[in-house]
């Protein structure tokens, strides 16, 4: 059976909607700075909550930055889809903070205050976007959450795809949300994986992540849903994977074991060669550990290994949200028949002596593989085909 996708959003550090993705991406524009509140360098959506509650006329305030983010990406994909009997259709969205912007405030200000409100605690449940996205887009079917960390937006679209195959849905719209928080900033700043600078994946000299925000999401069909919808096929989703090497709670194995397993399970499911990957979207965090496994994964996958890079230069780490945003963008490597480009990049490892892409370039591109792996080595990996 194939899995059509047939719509995609995005709204990220360098873009509100997937042509400004695409077009920062073309001119290796970042959308990386210092950040006032935060005091470190992250990829923020320039998009104020207020501004993005004017823009789907919300007035009721209590919205997480989650969900404001989740909308416009969301509703970008979905475009002119609508609710039929004929077809059965779902949504799976991911975060992994939730409402944590929330339940700040509620710590920082009502607590200060000595007002303490338990009205800002109410959408700290992960589940809460997911039920207002699904009554923003009328979908009353299936619908489900999924958190597994930096893998979660990947794992919501094989969950979709695996519903789809399954014949439990003909129709689903799946990604994932994911704004900056003090909670995550200072988190992973503890865990001294932060770069003070720009993060440089895959380089030697690389230091760390930024964190950034934004939320994205695809839109899967089987035959019977594009018979009734009309709606054109972008590419085919044709291979998912979830590994877990559960070696570390943060850490990824250092032969990088589950990224391996996950790829080559994925390649099997699309029933392709390694040789027939055309394009790799690398997790490539710009930490030390990470890049060193990922790259060390790629070559027993590939030995020779394809044209590849991290986008991660660009919008920084959107943790649940970076799975679904990297699978957009191997969507438009598919459909503008181009390379993406890896900045920062300056000397490869020693280790492995692996060089990513630096520019955007047009290629012949059939087939492209997306990996994100999770804390706790929860990697998954995706194949998108053209179609």
């Amino acid at each position: 059976m194939k899995i059509f996708v047939t719509g995609i959003g995005a709204i990220t550090a360098i873009g509100g909607n997937v042509v400004e993705n695409l077009n920062s991406l073309r001119s290796l524009r970042t959308g990386l700075h210092k950040s006032s509140e935060y005091n470190l360098i992250t990829g923020e959506v320039s998009l104020t909550n207020d501004q993005l509650s004017e823009c789907f006329h919300l007035h009721d305030q209590n919205y997480s930055r989650t969900t404001l983010l989740s909308l416009p990406a969301a509703r970008e994909a979905w475009g002119n889809n609508v609710r039929d009997s004929r077809i059965r259709t779902g949504l799976i969205s991911s975060t992994s903070v939730g409402g944590m912007d929330r339940t700040e405030k509620y710590y920082f200000h009502d607590r200060r205050t000595n007002s303490p409100s338990h009205y800002h605690l109410m959408v700290h449940d992960n589940g809460t976007t997911t039920e207002l996205l699904a009554e923003e887009l009328g979908i009353t079917g299936y619908i489900s959450t999924i958190s597994t960390a930096c893998s979660s937006g990947a794992n919501s679209i094989m969950q979709a795809a695996r519903l789809v195959e399954a014949g439990r849905l003909d129709r689903v719209i799946a990604g994932g949300s994911e704004p900056l928080a003090l909670f995550d900033t200072k988190g992973f700043a503890s865990l001294n994986i932060y770069d003070p600078g720009f993060c440089k994946p895959f380089d030697e000299n690389r230091k760390g992540l930024n964190l950034g925000e934004g939320a994205a999401f695809l839109v899967l069909e089987n035959e019977k849903s594009l018979s009734a919808t009309g709606n054109q096929p972008i590419c085919v989703l044709s291979g998912w994977n979830n590994a877990s090497d559960a070696f570390h709670q943060t850490a990824s194995s250092p032969d990088g074991r589950g990224a391996y397993l996950a790829m080559i399970h994925a390649l099997e499911k699309a029933g392709l060669s390694a040789t027939e990957i055309d394009y790799v979207n690398a997790h490539g965090t710009g930490t030390v550990n990470n890049d060193l496994s990922e790259s060390m994964a790629l070559q027993k996958v590939f030995g020779k290994v394809p044209p590849f890079s991290s986008t991660k230069g660009f919008t920084g780490h959107t943790l649940a949200a970076a799975g679904a945003i990297e699978a957009v963008y191997c969507v438009l490597s598919i459909s503008n028949q181009s390379i993406l480009p890896n900045i920062n990049f300056e000397t490869s490892m020693h280790e492995t002596g692996l060089q990513p892409e630096k520019e955007f370039r047009p290629a012949s591109i059939q087939h492209v593989l997306s990996n994100s792996f999770g804390f706790g080595g929860n990697c998954t990996s995706l194949v998108f085909s053209k179609s």
